[in-house]
């Protein structure tokens, strides 16, 4: 308990939009940041056992916040920062392929917002206990390393396959048009039936001989 406390405390201490945002609050109200995010966070879990339109409000703390944080780090001269939130985009995209073929069954079960939730939070937190770093380097890692081959040659097959297709149906496309082209407009000038010539001998008739 105390550990979470302490970690608490030094993401107060933390420059960005939370902390600065608490700053304010502080000192307009004169109640310390520590009590103010602690009944933020409390307000927020209410709502998201709770209120009505949970799944948006997970999604915009996922989303929103590290996307914000991600554009600055791009813009930062330290590449620390763009590897950490690089690794959290992998596993934020990992796990939302998991949630697509179980959102089914997950969204049945009860505080599942709030434990997602608090997943992305933990995910996205600084220091040494970033949860994205942790999973990255204990499960995806590995995983990858090991099949990343295999991987790779599937991705290789399919985009082969991929060009292909498209090249034949370009083709077959490209086919019928030039058909209906066709139809649509023929040949303006036919070549008029050649005149049937006479014989100038069997044009004439027969003389009749009188006895």
């Amino acid at each position: 308990m105390d550990g979470l406390r302490q970690r608490f405390e030094r993401f107060l201490e933390q420059k960005n939009v939370a902390t600065e945002a608490l700053g304010a609050l502080e000192a307009r109200t004169g109640v310390e940041k520590r009590y103010l995010a602690a009944g933020a966070l409390a307000l927020l879990s209410l709502y998201l056992l709770f209120g009505y339109g949970a799944s948006l409000l997970c999604n915009v703390i996922g989303f929103v916040y590290p996307a914000y944080a991600s554009v600055k780090a791009i813009e930062s001269p330290n590449k620390e920062d763009d590897t950490v939130w690089l690794t959290y985009w992998v596993v934020y995209a990992l796990f939302g392929l998991v949630e697509f073929f179980s959102d089914l069954l997950l969204f049945w079960f009860p505080f599942y917002y709030a434990g997602k939730c608090a997943f992305l939070l933990f995910c996205m937190s600084p220091g040494p206990w970033n949860g994205a770093l942790i999973l990255y380097h204990r499960v995806i890692r590995p995983l990858f390393l090991k099949h990343h081959m295999a991987l790779d040659n599937a991705v290789s097959q399919l985009s082969g396959q991929a060009l292909d297709t498209a090249a034949g149906i370009t083709r077959d496309v490209l086919q019928v048009l030039a058909r209906g082209r066709a139809l649509i407009n023929p040949a303006s000038t036919t070549e008029p039936p050649a005149a049937l010539e006479t014989d100038p001998k069997s044009s004439q008739t027969p003389l009749l001989r009188h006895k």
